[in-house]
């Protein structure tokens, strides 16, 4: 018998659809070296979650209009804020590595 995780629903999944969303057009094909490159100016690490969404990096990358991520990451539940913490530190994981090589300092431990 293999291990399974276990479901937890959404509590509100309006604003978790939008906010995984704003994720995923920040992080994926052409934007993710702008979002990349953001966080390096800034000084951000990319497993900094908090400090991603308060400098407003989803906005930029993704074209929204500033303060709408963290507002939305803000408004979830906790269960919810802990799905969107997981789903995005797994799509930071599969960017290209060629990407990764070249910002590394931003994929560094602190």
């Amino acid at each position: 018998m293999g291990f399974e995780q276990a479901t937890i629903g959404v509590v509100r999944e309006r604003e978790f659809a939008e906010l995984k969303g704003s994720i995923e057009r920040a992080v994926s094909g052409e934007r993710v070296g702008k979002f990349l490159k953001m966080l390096a100016s800034r000084g951000i690490r990319v497993r900094d979650l908090e400090i991603v969404f308060a400098a407003g990096a989803f906005d930029d990358a993704a074209g929204n209009k500033s303060g709408t991520a963290r507002s939305l990451y803000e408004s979830l539940a906790v269960s919810d804020q802990a799905q969107i913490r997981e789903f995005y530190l797994s799509k930071i994981e599969q960017v290209d590595p060629a990407l990764r090589a070249k910002f590394h300092k931003v994929y560094q431990y602190a």
